[in-house]
């Protein structure tokens, strides 16, 4: 019994001295904060695309082509995927039928009411299995549309999570593309330097990955401040002329009216 006692003893002493010798880490929000207000007028920033997106599947089905890999570029409108199909085109096509049919019925129901031959009723009643017809076939035309996944803007792919000849089921996520013409400054500053930015201030930013200083400017600022870190969002626009970058790049944002 006093051995375990003396054990626990020493466990305890070992702790408290390993507590005194190393602190505990702060909380990582605070961090953040000292590291941003300690920077003076330098703040990290990362750059993000306008225009990106998840693509997913619209329809359940088996993917038949993905002409494009990571890393091609593609057009807006062109078919980044292409599912099989074969069923929803037939549905199409016997809907487009049953359409037909209705329009001839409701042609001859109109020709004999001319004649007294049938009443009002039956007239009607061609008329709404035609707008029935017609509506279903519209259903089968959407769904054959979506058997094509198109580009929604001009781009290039990310990442393809899925690969042709698999099948997949409805809102599954299909690829990644993205848009570097349309990069945008992603900044966390601190809350105190709200009263000193303001849109259109300038500011120069460089990224890690080429060391080129380039000439931003301030496009809008975030719409709340963080409570935990005191931190407010701030984008800033590139210059046109910038060459050479792509959404993800890092890098420190110099203010000189900031510090």
């Amino acid at each position: 019994m006093k051995s375990s006692l003396w054990s626990l003893l020493g466990v305890l002493a070992a702790v408290t001295l390993a507590w005194a010798e190393e602190p505990p880490a702060l909380d990582p929000l605070l961090d953040a904060q000292a590291a941003v207000a300690s920077a003076g007028g330098e703040v990290r920033g990362v750059l993000r695309a306008r225009n990106q997106a998840v693509m997913a599947s619209e329809v359940p089905g088996r993917i038949v082509e993905m002409p494009y890999a990571e890393g091609q570029s593609f057009k807006k409108g062109e078919v980044l995927v292409r599912f099989d199909c074969s069923a929803y085109q037939a549905q199409l096509n016997a809907a487009n039928a049953a359409t037909r049919a209705a329009r001839e019925e409701l042609k001859n129901k109109q020709q004999l009411a001319a004649l007294n031959s049938v009443g009002r009723f039956e007239v009607a009643l061609a008329e709404a299995r035609q707008a029935q017809s017609q509506a279903e076939a519209q259903v089968y035309q959407v769904q054959v549309q979506r058997c094509q996944v198109k580009a929604p803007f001009d781009g290039q792919v990310v990442v393809r999570r899925v690969q042709p000849h698999e099948s997949v089921a409805s809102g599954a996520p299909l690829l990644e593309v993205v848009d570097n013409r349309t990069l945008e400054i992603y900044l966390l500053v601190p809350s105190s330097w709200l009263s000193r930015i303001k849109p259109g201030q300038p500011f120069e930013f460089v990224p890690d990955e080429t060391g080129k200083p380039l000439q931003a400017v301030v496009k809008r600022l975030g719409a709340r401040i963080d409570e935990g870190s005191q931190t407010l969002l701030l984008i800033g626009g590139l210059p046109a002329d910038a060459e050479g970058l792509l959404a993800g790049m890092s890098g420190t944002a110099h203010f000189q009216d900031a510090k």
